[in-house]
């Protein structure tokens, strides 16, 4: 029952990223050239709902699906963890023009060559757990 509510969820994620043109290389390009605010407003929009949510969650006390309780953990404050995971974020961002739930999207959307970006994402996400142990956190 679990896997059937996360594959509705992922694909409702996939449709609303699509039609929104989130996936679109072209509007990404708009972005880093600070062009057009679309993107700004996507991005925006999902933290804004992203704060509301985790308040509910915070002040309801809402349980997860299996009824166990959320935990909301906060992260060490770490200026070289944010800012040169958010400089290698962004430089693979706009190499490869999407960052990884578009390139989900445009998998399922019939973009065979983004299967490069997403074994290359593979492969530097396990890369990373042969060498966390190695960098500065």
């Amino acid at each position: 029952m679990k896997t059937l509510v996360y594959l509705i969820i992922g694909v409702f994620f996939g449709i609303v990223m699509y039609k929104s043109e989130a996936a679109s290389w072209f509007r990404i390009y708009e972005m880093f050239e600070f062009g057009s605010f679309h993107m700004y407003g996507i991005i925006g929009s999902a933290l804004a709902i992203g704060v509301m949510g985790t308040q509910i969650i915070k002040r309801r006390n809402i349980k997860a699906l299996g009824g166990q309780d959320m935990q909301l953990n906060p992260k060490a404050m770490s200026i070289p963890r944010y800012l040169f995971g958010g400089i290698l974020f962004g430089l693979g961002w706009a190499l490869a023009g999407a960052c990884p739930g578009p390139m989900y999207v445009l998998a399922g959307a019939g973009y065979g060559s983004i299967l490069i970006v997403i074994f290359g994402a593979l492969g530097g996400t396990f890369i990373y757990g042969l060498l966390r142990n190695k960098l500065p956190h």
